[in-house]
């Protein structure tokens, strides 16, 4: 299934989102939490317009600082309401001075509410060079708090030896979920081969069959910069979007047919 995330349209209302969504035949919504939009809280709004575009809202993806059990419990009631059923949550960051919601919290949160708890992979980076900013965030380490895991191709470090396709290997069947998008250099959160001559700088097309060919029946979440869509201008959205939904038919839908 291909989802949009919220993240890739930020600076519209979630109305634009689900009108963008259903124009370009996304299967569903991931609603990204940690952006700064009180509509993205509001589950009943949420449930408004999910019903008026019939696009459900697929999966929820929780802010990446400052998590508590209370607020994580207010995120899972969220899931509930709408009928979610993957919530993706990054490690605990360096700055969070409460971390009791992640290693024990959320594997009873998944017993309890049979919601696929979800922890993401997450960008690589360190304060003063030697510290990381986020604990417990190795894929090994991330793969073993629930079982359940969301891959951000974005974030895996090409300049160590892993790649996503080793990455995807490593997660295995753990993933319930994939962000999707492609990086060049300075560049990230790009379309897939949307520069250099439609070639993609990651081995997407590669990736995707993998994919397939493994059996997954997760969810494939586009999540790039808003800029990539063309944000402010709704015909070169529409364009993006569409694009991306006949690259994800191609390259997976129907590979192998």
């Amino acid at each position: 299934m291909l989802l949009l995330s919220t993240a890739s349209l930020t600076g519209y209302g979630l109305h634009r989102v689900f009108e963008f969504a259903k124009k370009s035949g996304f299967t569903g919504i991931d609603i990204a939490l940690w952006t700064i939009n009180y509509d993205l809280w509001d589950s009943d709004y949420i449930k408004s317009l999910s019903n008026e575009f019939k696009i459900p809202v697929l999966s929820l993806t929780a802010p990446a600082k400052g998590l508590n059990k209370k607020k994580v419990d207010r995120i899972v009631s969220i899931a509930t309401e709408l009928g979610v059923q993957v919530i993706t949550f990054s490690p605990p960051h360096i700055t969070d001075k409460d971390t009791s919601w992640f290693s024990g919290y959320l594997p009873k949160i998944k017993r309890d509410t049979r919601l696929s708890i979800a922890i993401q992979n997450v960008a690589p980076k360190f304060m003063f060079f030697v510290i990381p900013e986020y604990k417990n965030s190795t894929f090994t380490q991330i793969k073993k708090i629930t079982w359940d895991t969301t891959l951000d191709i974005l974030w895996v470090d090409s300049g160590s030896s892993m790649d996503i396709l080793k990455a995807q290997k490593m997660l295995g069947s753990s993933i319930k979920n994939v962000f999707f998008s492609d990086r060049h250099g300075i560049k990230k959160g790009i379309l897939p081969g949307s520069s250099g001559g439609g070639i993609s700088y990651l081995p997407l097309e590669s990736f995707l069959m993998k994919l397939k060919t493994s059996g997954y029946g997760g969810y494939i979440t586009l999540r790039v910069n808003p800029k990539a869509l063309g944000v402010g201008n709704s015909e070169r959205v529409l364009q993006n979007l569409e694009y991306m939904k006949n690259y994800y038919e191609k390259h997976f839908v129907n590979f192998g047919k």
